[in-house]
């Protein structure tokens, strides 16, 4: 669940006064949308959310250790996007061109670009419809390659540029394609439901 945060006096932060606000609170993990409001997601998540959500990542990291081909980044990473957003999705993926061209200062910040490919997993706590929202706004800032993981339908969304969302059951394997050169899982020989 989403809790927009009002601040009285303040129209909007800044992007370098967001990073402040967000290292003043790691307890928080904070976003904020392409209109400047503030969402603090609810945390901690239950215990199989999180289990699920470290489950994916490992799958991701095992296949980029062998692969060498970019950065996995968890969802404490955000991103500042070019709708003047800052998201940070559950499991992230920056191609190496990507990652290399970043400075020493936006690999201790938020930096100012679209991951090649990210994965949503929804909680229980969130709103399919808002999630799925969430999932265009991030082909819109850029991304390549996007899956929204639903446990309760045992669905993924798939979501690609110029595409129509494709769903594939837990059951399906599904493919990192161009994005994720390489990268298969089957969902449900990893996920609890």
């Amino acid at each position: 669940m989403q809790l927009p945060l009002h601040i009285p006096q303040i129209d909007r932060f800044s992007d370098d006064e967001l990073v402040q606000f967000c290292l003043a609170n790691p307890e928080l993990n904070i976003e904020r949308d392409e209109n400047g409001i503030l969402y603090i997601n609810m945390s901690p998540t239950h215990l199989l959310t999180s289990s699920n959500n470290s489950e994916l990542n490992g799958e991701f990291v095992i296949w980029n250790r062998k692969a060498k081909a970019g950065k996995v980044i968890d969802s404490s990473g955000g991103f500042f996007l070019k709708d003047k957003s800052m998201k940070a999705p559950d499991v992230a993926w920056i191609r190496r061109e990507q990652w290399d061209a970043l400075s020493k200062k936006e690999k201790h910040s938020f930096p100012y670009l679209a991951p090649d490919f990210v994965l949503e997993l929804v909680s229980d706590s969130d709103n399919l419809h808002t999630v799925k929202g969430k999932m265009g706004k991030w082909l819109d800032n850029g991304v390549r390659l996007a899956w929204l993981v639903s446990p309760d339908e045992k669905l993924t969304y798939i979501y690609r540029p110029g595409h129509p969302v494709e769903t594939k059951t837990f059951t399906e394997m599904l493919s990192g394609e161009n994005v994720l050169v390489g990268f298969e899982t089957v969902l449900a020989e990893i996920l609890e439901e």
